[in-house]
């Protein structure tokens, strides 16, 4: 893959989570308190809910950073792979089809880096680790 396309494709979902965990992160009590919510009707268990609702923002940021920087862009892309399997897999306990969609437009994101990884070569990695 063509190393630029590959950066465009890595900037675009870094930028998604780095944007989706920043406004979160000063509103973490509020997000938690929609979030569970949300999941109020799921068989997922509260507990639970609350624990992912405030790692979420975290991840996020922390992958859409390392991703934008291209430092450990491999181990970002499979974290933000699982985070995206976890958050389909709670948006079908809640129902919320209508999330779905952008949901797996992202994990395909992550599945074109990581198959196209070889072509990261506009990154902090090909500093630190060449």
């Amino acid at each position: 893959m063509n190393t630029l396309v590959f950066l465009i494709l890595r900037l675009a979902i870094s930028i998604s989570m780095l944007g989706h965990g920043l406004v979160r992160l000063p509103k973490l009590s509020a997000f938690s308190q929609w979030m569970v919510g949300s999941f109020e009707k799921s068989l997922l268990p509260k507990a639970l809910v609350v624990s992912f609702s405030y790692v979420l923002p975290v991840a996020e940021f922390s992958i859409g950073l390392m991703l934008l920087t291209g430092l450990f862009t491999k181990p970002a892309a499979v974290a933000g792979a699982i985070v995206l399997l976890l958050l389909i897999f709670g948006t079908t306990m809640t129902e919320n089809w209508e999330a779905l969609p952008s949901q797996l437009i992202h994990i395909i994101f992550f599945a074109i880096l990581l198959q196209f990884i070889d072509s990261n070569s506009i990154a902090l990695d090909e500093i630190f680790f060449k």
